[in-house]
């Protein structure tokens, strides 16, 4: 499998994936970390957006800020993720691993392949939503299942 292919597959799985764990949220009593949590990863997506297309200028955005509302989260969530699958479709497979170069967390010039900036935004959404998953049982709302196996296996008998 390409890359290109394997990272647009990783998004969709998480789009799936949060877009039912949004379903659950609406029926929490007390959303305030899970939106949080949420907010906090659309922000992610869109501050290595930023990192990476406007590098050298550092964007000064917030990991955690803006705290969207519930009603935005799912708008904010849909743009957060259509930028990433537009930039990964305009490259090619060999930019992909290409040195990204994009400024860190202490104002230094720092770099990494495309890839695996694409895959940390994929993998910390799967921890975080991980998170959120035990928010929604300590509510007592059976959480979703959301592990990636169960968007795949097959019952043969």
């Amino acid at each position: 499998m390409e890359m290109k292919k394997y990272l647009i597959d990783t998004f969709q799985f998480n789009d799936l994936m949060n877009r039912k764990l949004l379903e659950k949220i609406k029926l929490l009593p007390d959303k305030k970390e899970s939106v949080r949590y949420f907010s906090h990863l659309i922000n992610s997506q869109k501050k290595w957006m930023a990192r990476i297309v406007q590098y050298p200028n550092d964007p000064k955005m917030d990991w955690w800020d803006p705290l969207y509302s519930f009603d935005e989260l799912e708008g904010e969530w849909d743009k957060s993720l259509q930028v990433w699958i537009d930039y990964l479709n305009s490259k090619t497979e060999e930019e992909l691993f290409d040195e990204t170069k994009f400024i860190g967390y202490d104002g230094g010039h720092w770099s990494a392949p495309l890839k695996d900036i694409a895959l940390q935004l994929n993998y910390h959404s799967i921890h975080h939503r991980a998170q959120m998953q035990l928010f929604i049982r300590q509510q007592g709302i059976e959480p979703d299942f959301v592990d990636y196996i169960g968007t795949v296996y097959k019952k043969i008998a």
